[in-house]
């Protein structure tokens, strides 16, 4: 089973069993939806811990969570640190022109003449669109922004994206 990151715990909250996460999904509410599982994974390797997901809410740039099972504090401060996962039976169809970050990240990228950029290494949100990081094989890293002006194809099979490199955007 394949397993893909939604967030990961930074600290917990109170002495009720919350965890304070830094989201890496769109999909938060869905993912952090009352009954939702999860798999845990600790920083030390160990097997993945399948947790359901009891409470959500927002605080500042943080999604709180408790887990079914672990109502204090002193359960969850173990998992801090730890990375949540949705496995990929509970991944849903996206609309024409989205993709999950998995998708995207390990892309080639290329030019609209062909000419090899590099690879999408990172996704960053800014709120208005996502940019792309694309590392060369030499050089600097250049963002990408992911709008219709610039990003022309996704082919998510082979693993290849064509941009339109408008002045100044590689430089």
């Amino acid at each position: 089973m394949e397993w893909f990151n939604v967030g990961k715990i930074v600290n917990t909250h109170g002495i009720w069993g919350e965890v304070r996460v830094i989201s890496t999904t769109d999909f938060a509410d869905e993912r952090y939806e009352v009954g939702s599982e999860l798999g845990l994974f600790k920083a030390d390797g160990s097997k993945p811990i399948i947790v359901k997901v009891a409470s959500h809410r927002k605080h500042k740039n943080f999604d709180l969570l408790t887990f079914e099972g672990y109502a204090l504090l002193k359960d969850v401060e173990v998992f801090r640190d730890a990375v949540l996962k949705v496995s990929e039976k509970y991944l849903s169809d996206l609309e024409d022109n989205e993709f999950y970050y998995h998708e995207i990240i390990g892309c080639s990228v290329e030019s609209l003449e062909g000419e090899v950029i590099g690879t999408v290494t990172e996704i960053i949100q800014t709120g208005a669109n996502d940019v792309w990081a694309v590392q060369p094989v030499k050089g600097k890293t250049h963002y990408i922004p992911y709008i219709e002006d610039v990003v022309k194809t996704v082919d998510i099979e082979s693993k290849k994206i064509t941009i339109d490199a408008l002045d100044g955007l590689l430089s």
